[in-house]
């Protein structure tokens, strides 16, 4: 199965640049993982209410999974690259939503960076576009500024 941006690549447009979302997104899964296994080996060293506390962990390794999966899904169905035309983002596996811009319709490209971003290198990225306004605020971006200059042509 081709990505939506090799399908609709016009005749001689060439892909510069593909950015994904930063493995970030994982961490609020792997996080309740280690406490749902902490909590299991606290279970094992009670002596009364070992039930209790296993199917607290129970419950909370199925939030962990959920979250994971959410995060890896939401990785996979999300689309970003820049090409020597235009810049291209889509999201959504059955209701998908795309937002397109020319190359010559880009004024400017803001970088937001948490403190945290700075440290493990993603952020949001803004492509405001002229007389259009805001062509879509990307959350949560790896390599931010590779993007940027990728989109400014520097």
């Amino acid at each position: 199965m081709s990505s939506y941006v090799e399908r609709i690549l016009q005749p001689g447009e060439q892909v510069r640049h593909v950015a994904t979302l930063h493995w970030i997104l994982y961490v609020p899964g792997f996080l309740v993982l280690i406490v749902s296994l902490a909590v299991l080996s606290f279970a094992r060293s009670v002596e009364r209410g070992e039930g209790f506390w296993l199917a607290v962990s129970a419950v909370l390794a199925a939030v962990a999974i959920i979250w994971i999966f959410q995060a890896w899904f939401k990785r996979w169905i999300t689309e970003i690259a820049v090409t020597d035309r235009r810049v291209i983002y889509k999201t959504g596996f059955i209701r998908r939503d795309t937002n397109e811009m020319q190359m010559d319709k880009v004024e400017s490209v803001r970088v937001d960076q948490p403190i945290l971003g700075r440290l493990l290198d993603y952020g949001d990225v803004s492509v405001l576009g002229t007389g259009k306004g805001e062509f879509a605020r990307l959350k949560t971006i790896a390599e931010p500024l590779e993007l940027r200059n990728q989109i400014t042509g520097r």
